[in-house]
């Protein structure tokens, strides 16, 4: 997909074709090319992007009823009930997927990668950091409180991240005039400086830092005192 990306940018700037971001693929496939090479065209993108979105359904739908609705354990129910039970998961998280192509469409933004990856970046953050803190500590957490760390560290970023492209969030949010005040802020605090993609590592590290200080050194076990004193002696 990066090679064929590639190649449409130097075919859209040799043949003078102006469509940019997501208008190019379907402005080369349906308009600069033979129609049988846009019907193969069509089906790639096709059989590209069904198989995301049922990887996406089916692991939403999963991971719901596992783990919020924990319908393995639920011996009250019978079979048909449970079934009935992912069903309509199933087709809720379809409605909700529906009702987000429909908002993108309502936006209207024509790279809307770019929007994806910035809200990647607050959805993944607070994954990154209770990944990396389960692998690189041995510390244990007081469980009632990473829910408030995980949704406490994206705001934070959130509220930087506003304040440093507030440019990017006038475009996209059609800001009024106040938004020059926080320009002046922005520069004054950051200078030129501006925060990408990179977003997802200061989000994950804030998470991190956060599960570190709600936790403590895990007790060593009877088992390992009686293995550490017999190697010592």
């Amino acid at each position: 997909f990066l090679l064929l990306g590639g190649v449409l940018y130097f075919y859209a700037q040799t043949n003078n074709i102006t469509a940019t971001g997501d208008d190019l693929f379907p402005t080369v496939a349906l308009h600069y090319m033979p129609q049988a090479i846009s019907i193969i065209f069509i089906i790639g993108l096709i059989s590209a992007l069904f198989p995301s979105a049922d990887g996406a359904l089916t692991a939403l739908t999963s991971s719901f009823c596992i783990d919020i609705l924990g319908l393995k354990k639920r011996t009250d129910l019978t079979e048909k009930e449970k079934k009935r039970k992912r069903l309509a998961v199933h087709f809720t998280f379809a409605v909700v997927f529906f009702l987000m192509v429909m908002g993108f469409k309502w936006v209207n933004n024509k790279s809307i990668i770019d929007i994806i990856l910035k809200v990647a970046g607050f959805t993944y953050g607070p994954l990154l950091g209770l990944f990396g803190f389960g692998i690189l500590t041995n510390r244990k957490v007081n469980d009632r409180l990473v829910l408030y760390v995980c949704l406490a560290a994206p705001l934070v970023i959130l509220g930087i991240d506003f304040v440093n492209n507030i440019e990017w969030w006038q475009k996209q949010l059609k800001l009024g005039a106040w938004s020059d005040s926080i320009k002046q802020v922005s520069t004054a605090l950051f200078g030129n400086f501006k925060i990408g993609y990179e977003l997802l590592i200061y989000n994950g590290l804030l998470t991190f830092l956060g599960l570190f200080l709600i936790s403590k050194p895990q007790p060593v076990s009877k088992e390992v005192k009686t293995i550490l004193e017999h190697g010592a002696r």
